[in-house]
């Protein structure tokens, strides 16, 4: 089908957007039956993702924050419709175009499923559907808005009569009846003689735009998608992962702990409370989509350089020895003064008990760590073991675990930073070595063992405030997980350090938070600067150091206006 005449360009738009709508929804549709993660909008975002430098990874997580992974999708659906558009105005000059177009996309995503950790043959039928009904679509669009032409019919070889002389009016009888004049007859067999403009000419056949053909296909193309991909949503396990979180009822600890002591916070307004809550907790990942693990199909595989490779479901787990420990974490993308920390109380199982049944073979140094999206984490084997509160949790602050922060199982290890030590989703662990394997960071130049380093933060007052004269608060939180903090000093103005009153903590292993309550603030603007020392007697540098490779350092520093 070749176009005459130019068509409305929003016309042709609108029949590839809702033609690449349907290869989202029924692809999304298909991929709730197949696998979620056979989706391929999300396989090309994640393959984006790995694919994507360092830098530019560290730069996104820095200008977006944890919305990084929601700008991405929100670009990549942008691109998606205007390129669909693209092959909407492409196929009304020749459909041919656009096939090949849809036809291309569906090379790319077949490539980013296929690519994916744990991809099968079966996983690229959701991108076949998808694609599918998208040149279904066209097609039907393009037939809906352009319909055949009426033709006058004349027996063949005959003509249209001559208009008469002037002033010789002929009457010819009519099949109704009526009389024909020259001039009706001259108006009638020029209007007959002379074909409007053709919009579209398939074979010989001449085409008009039929606007009302056009939107009704339109909305019907539209509620098809939405429809097709809410079922898809619904069909990839959401809502039976939230049924599941919900009706999982917690195991009681062995030992309980004991309630946190009344001075572990000062609850002042605006200073990060001890325990922070899971709404807020900080989520740094690399999942797109975040996986939907149902607790009664999920499995950890304990294998590798171990003498009795281990496999336990979720109702295994939960009948191990349940602990519970308060321990912040720390991503290593949090530059100095950054929000990426938070605490919580953990419930689950320990993991140096679990590597022990597996019996871990002497030269074995690493654990590599999956996650059920394919993510991976190296933890160092004598980390896990050295006594402290590393586990497989379940638990965070009193419920079950959030599913945007691991449900099922995630793992939980103080002292190194997230990247090397908090796989979430986790579903198995290698019993490895640094020197045969990487994980997803490190084989990207971070550091391969990422322990945290001495740090703090002023939480009040905020850095370009503006506050009133006198007596001030300054206050905020310092952290060096697994060595515990000693002191933190702030000074004003390059003046001398002053030691500010500590909270109460009740491990290493989790931050602390400190005040200054009576600094006498003057009229002026003022650099307000901290430093901690942790109890091995370190003294967090001042030196700045970006957060490549193995985590930033330096005084956060502020500046206030005081009017």
């Amino acid at each position: 089908m070749k176009s005459n005449r130019r068509t409305p360009l929003w016309a042709a738009a609108l029949i590839g957007l809702v033609s690449g709508a349907m290869a989202v929804g029924v692809s999304l549709l298909v991929a709730g039956v197949v696998k979620a993660s056979a989706f391929p909008v999300i396989a090309v975002g994640n393959a984006a993702v790995d694919l994507t430098p360092a830098g530019l990874k560290d730069w996104a997580i820095r200008a977006f924050g944890e919305n990084d992974k929601n700008i991405l999708l929100l670009g990549i659906f942008v691109v998606v419709a205007a390129l669909a558009a693209g092959l909407g105005i492409l196929a009304l000059r020749e459909i041919r175009y656009g096939l090949a177009g849809l036809a291309a996309f569906g090379v790319i995503g077949i490539i980013a499923v296929l690519t994916r950790p744990g991809a099968g043959v079966v996983d690229v039928v959701p991108t076949l559907a998808g694609v599918g009904a998208a040149m279904f679509a066209l097609h039907w669009l393009i037939n809906r808005a352009f319909v055949p032409r009426p033709s006058v019919s004349r027996p063949p070889g005959s003509a249209l009569p001559s208009p008469p002389a002037s002033g010789s009016p002929v009457s010819n009888p009519s099949p109704s009846g009526s009389s024909f004049s020259a001039e009706s007859g001259t108006e009638t067999a020029e209007r007959q003689n002379a074909p409007a403009p053709p919009i579209m000419r398939a074979g010989n056949d001449l085409r008009s735009f039929d606007r009302r053909g056009l939107l009704t296909g339109v909305i019907g193309g539209a509620v098809v998608a939405g429809v097709a991909g809410a079922a898809g949503q619904m069909l990839s396990g959401r809502a039976a992962v939230s049924a599941a979180r919900v009706d999982l009822t917690l195991p009681r600890p062995a030992v309980p702990m004991a309630p946190l002591p009344a001075g572990v916070d000062f609850k002042i307004k605006g200073l990060s409370p001890f325990v922070t809550p899971n709404n807020d907790f900080y989520r740094v990942d690399t999942a797109l989509i975040v996986p939907q693990v149902d607790p009664r199909n999920w499995t950890l595989k304990i294998y590798g350089l171990v003498d009795r490779p281990v496999e336990l479901t979720f109702a295994d787990l939960m009948k191990r020895s349940i602990e519970e420990a308060d321990v912040t974490l720390c991503c290593v993308s949090n530059e100095v003064g950054g929000p990426y920390i938070g605490n919580a109380r953990w419930l689950g199982v320990r993991m140096a008990d679990l590597l022990r049944d597996a019996g871990i073979q002497k030269n074995a140094d690493m654990l590599l760590n999956t996650s059920a999206d394919g993510w991976t984490s190296g933890t160092p084997i004598d980390i896990v073991l050295d006594g402290r509160d590393s586990m497989l949790a379940f638990g965070m602050n009193g419920e079950a675990l959030p599913v945007d922060h691991g449900f099922p199982v995630r793992q939980v290890v103080p002292g190194l930073y997230g990247y090397v030590s908090a796989t979430k989703w986790v579903t198995e662990i290698k019993v490895s070595r640094f020197d045969q394997e990487e994980a997803y960071w490190t084989s990207r130049g971070w550091s391969a063992k990422g322990p945290i380093k001495t740090e703090s933060r002023i939480d009040l007052p905020h850095d370009g405030d503006s506050i009133p004269a006198g007596r001030t608060v300054i206050a905020g939180v310092a952290w060096a997980q697994h060595k515990g903090v000693d002191a933190v000093e702030v000074r004003v103005d390059q003046g001398p350090w002053r030691q500010a009153r500590l909270a109460e903590a009740p491990t290493a292993d989790t931050w602390r938070q400190w005040v200054i309550d009576d600094w006498d603030a003057v009229r002026g603007s003022h650099v307000i600067q901290v430093r901690a020392t942790d109890a091995t007697g370190y003294t967090q540098t001042e030196a700045l150091a970006d957060v490549v490779p193995d985590g930033a350092t330096g005084w956060h520093t502020i500046t206030v206006e005081v009017a």
